[in-house]
Parts: C-alpha cells; sequence; structure tokens
C-alpha cells in the first residue's frame, strides 16, 4: 500500500492528541530524509518510531531555476 502525506499528517495529529491528553512529559520528533526515485522517509520519533515511505515529487522554485539558467 502506498502511503501518503496525508497519512503522516493523521499519525502526527493522533500521536499529538495522545501527549497532549497525558498527564506529565510528553516529546514527538519528526525527521525526513530525501530518498532516490522522488520518495522521502519521514520517521516519527514517539515513545516509537513510525517509519513512513512517501512519493515527493521534486520540485524547485522558480527563481532558483532562473538562477541556474534553467528554463522551463
Amino acid at each position: 500500500m502506498a502511503q501518503t502525506n496525508e497519512m503522516v499528517l493523521a499519525k502526527m495529529r493522533q500521536l499529538y492528541e495522545t501527549l497532549f491528553r497525558h498527564d506529565g512529559f510528553g516529546e514527538m520528533r519528526v525527521e525526513m530524509r530525501i530518498l532516490k526515485r522522488g520518495q522521502k522517509e519521514v520517521v516519527i520519533y514517539c515513545g516509537k518510531q513510525y517509519r513512513f515511505i512517501v512519493d515527493y515529487p521534486e520540485q524547485r522554485p522558480a527563481s532558483e531555476a532562473a538562477v541556474s539558467g534553467e528554463s522551463s
């Protein structure tokens, strides 16, 4: 099953709500790495690790492409 950005956001929201309701200390951390083939790995640390591989179309701002001399 392909994982989507919406799945990552839903998990983050669920974990945040759990931490907010918890009567004590809680911590959540997110890491993102660019992978080959237009994907990103998203790892959410919150007691356990939740790993997602999400399709990511590589996009560069138009101003950056203009500076490098590329045309659309």
